[in-house]
């Protein structure tokens, strides 16, 4: 099997890891009110089981990555598809809120924590040429997941209801991650392939002088700053992923057109991934990712006023684009500044501090739906949130030391990494 063809292979194993698992994890905003009708729960308590599987897939991802770094992707894609599609199945017999936070909340986020972290390290290690425009296509299946499974929970939900879509859904994750899984494996070297990689650079990656490893990642400024950023965009992403769908609701909005909303936000992220992939090639992560945070800003201004069906849309449209390019940006980032050796877990602690955001998020906007009766206080708090992370990505430098211990702490490495 020729090199260029295995590694078409596993990009396309990689998008569709994004688009069944993000899709799915997205498309808990079309079965919110329906869950909140039947449950009678508040948006706060509904909020907290999408948080909490947002939160656990980020422990999980720290696990995951480890794994991954030592294993490899097959296996454990094998164990996700598990959790994922039992957890989506599940929710098709919830009856309690216990039994959405354990069936959503916690099977179905052991699931997730496996899906970022599998899909982006591996396209890390198997393109280093090309690695942003590689990312970037991945991402794209995020965004087609997005426009897509939305779209078909919509249609399921109104044919056959909240309970038999969510059976549907779930055993699409189960079939279509399994076999995605054959076909993973752990780097180009375990075929003998160097993918995109030319020899010498494959070496020294190999070789660990120019990656770092957790420890000495973990203790540098930049590692903070992107686990920062990272918490930062995620909470306010994920507010807007989990509540656009209710919000434009209580605007008089059709579910129909409610969920057309966010399956918009997903179609047009595919077109901002694609664009931030070749972004990052020409001009680096931390420049694509000023670019999304202004794009974002503006956007959150307009939502703050937007009130029709047009104007909502637009937001969509618009807001799609900093959306895909933040998801794309951060392992590129992580890859730039820390290399590709130990990625799986240096990437795993970063979604880690993006998923404890984005668990936080919802559940504050619910919070403030419930105590107000509007998201017009959420959305000001995440304009400021959003505000924040461009402040602190412009502190972002690249690393630049002279002499460092490798992780034996037996010999110095010279090092200068960008």
């Amino acid at each position: 099997m020729s090199n260029r063809y295995e590694s078409h292979i596993i990009a396309t194993a990689c998008f569709m890891i994004q688009a069944v698992g993000i899709g799915t994890f997205v498309s808990y905003g079309v079965f919110f009110s329906s869950l909140e009708a039947d449950l009678g729960c508040s948006r706060a308590t509904i909020s907290g089981a999408s948080s909490l599987a947002f939160f656990l897939s980020g422990l999980f991802a720290i696990l995951t990555g480890r794994l991954n770094d030592i294993y490899g992707p097959k296996h454990l894609m094998r164990a996700a598809a598990l959790f994922l599609g039992s957890g989506a199945m599940l929710m098709s017999q919830v009856r309690e809120v216990w039994q959405l936070y354990a069936f959503y909340g916690v099977i179905f986020g052991i699931g997730l924590g496996a899906i970022d972290v599998i899909a982006l390290t591996t396209t890390a290690r198997w393109f280093s040429q090309s690695r942003g425009f590689m990312t970037g296509l991945v991402k794209v299946g995020t965004g087609a997941g997005q426009f897509l499974i939305p779209f078909l929970a919509g249609v399921f939900i109104a044919s056959y209801g909240w309970r038999w879509a969510y059976l549907i859904i779930g055993l699409n994750v189960v079939v279509t991650l399994l076999c995605v899984a054959q076909v993973l494996k752990k780097a180009p070297g375990e075929s003998g392939l160097t993918g995109d990689t030319d020899g010498q650079h494959q070496s020294k990656v190999s070789s660990g002088s120019i990656s770092f490893g957790v420890r000495d990642a973990s203790h540098t400024r930049q590692f903070g700053i992107i686990c920062g950023v990272n918490g930062l965009i995620v909470f306010c992403l994920l507010i807007v992923l989990v509540h656009i769908v209710p919000h434009a609701g209580d605007l008089g909005l059709s579910t129909a057109q409610a969920a057309g909303v966010l399956s918009t936000i997903g179609a047009v992220s595919m077109a901002g991934r694609f664009a931030a992939g070749i972004a990052i090639d020409r001009i680096g992560s931390k420049s694509t990712m000023v670019i999304c945070f202004l794009v974002l800003i503006a956007t959150l201004f307009w939502l703050q006023v937007a009130d029709s069906l047009w104007m909502l849309y637009l937001f969509a449209a618009v807001y799609g684009l900093a959306h895909g390019g933040f998801f794309t940006a951060i392992s590129p980032i992580v890859a730039e500044i820390f290399g590709i050796v130990s990625h799986g877990a240096i990437f795993g602690i970063i979604v880690c501090f993006g998923t404890t955001g984005g668990a936080i998020g919802p559940i504050v906007a619910g919070k403030l739906f419930d105590v107000t009766g509007s998201y017009s206080l959420a959305f000001k708090l995440i304009t400021l949130m959003s505000i924040a992370g461009l402040g602190l990505i412009l502190f972002l430098k690249p690393i630049d030391t002279k002499q460092r211990k490798t992780q034996n702490g037996n010999t110095e490495t010279k090092r200068s990494c960008c």
